[in-house]
């Protein structure tokens, strides 16, 4: 059967997530629907990455057979046809080999956190940004956040609710930039805990505020105890920018 490949962009905010939900439109199945729509075919996707309710994607990757082949650019034009109303946009469709998957095949995932650091909330984008009033050091948050590069266990910024096997990750990357009233937050790795990034964020923030230093945040890490993460940052504020394969 053939494979497709498709590279998807989205706002998370009317959605339950990526996965499928019995009683939520999740953005997995706005796009079954739409892939349903052009082909006749019931398919199930595979996602390098199941985001959670209103975090949003630049770069998700997503897998699916079908039973016969179609023109990758078709099959593009006939997903962003069916996908409306929904904010969700296929930026590139492309044929795989049958060996290929979204989720096991993928050697980096990146993501970036954006804080909105201003007295006054945001207008266009409040479904896109952590609106944080007080003051932020960014520099002092980077610092921070270079102590926790490299392999460890992540227990303190894993969700109680987080099924993976082991704690144990690499983050190979960690930045943290201010530009004019907005703190950009990245991290790289080959994959994540759930929760990961947004907890991470959620104690850099104290860091930021001055309540922690950047030995505060370590001290966290190497405590694996998740009550000593800070608050946990909201969905808003998350992107998936992109996933890499070999």
């Amino acid at each position: 059967m053939p494979r497709y490949k498709l590279t998807i962009e989205y706002d998370g905010t009317p959605f339950s997530g990526w996965q499928r939900q019995k009683d939520r439109v999740s953005v997995q199945q706005a796009l079954e629907e739409a892939i349903a729509g052009f082909s006749g075919e019931t398919v199930t996707t595979q996602a390098a990455g199941r985001t959670d309710a209103g975090v949003h994607a630049l770069g998700q990757v997503a897998h699916f057979d079908l039973s016969r082949a179609w023109d990758p650019f078709r099959i593009r034009e006939a997903l962003n046809y069916h996908l409306r109303p929904h904010p969700v946009v296929v930026v590139e469709s492309e044929a795989v080999p049958d060996t290929f998957e979204a989720r096991f095949s993928a050697t980096a995932r990146h993501y970036e956190y954006r804080i909105l650091n201003r007295r006054a909330p945001a207008a266009i984008e409040r479904n896109q940004v952590w609106h944080v009033p007080k003051l932020l050091d960014a520099e002092k948050m980077h610092e921070a956040a270079q102590t926790i590069l490299g392999h460890h266990d992540f227990s303190t910024f894993r969700s109680s609710e987080c099924q993976a096997n082991s704690p144990m990750r690499t983050l190979d990357a960690f930045e943290v930039s201010g530009d004019n009233e907005i703190i950009a937050i990245t991290a790289s790795a080959r994959s994540f805990l759930h929760h990961q990034v947004r907890s991470m964020v959620g104690s850099l923030k104290l860091v930021g505020e001055g309540k922690w230093s950047p030995a505060d945040f370590r001290a966290a890490l190497d405590a694996a105890d998740r009550t000593r993460c800070g608050a946990m940052a909201p969905a808003s504020g998350l992107f998936l920018t992109g996933v890499d394969y070999p």
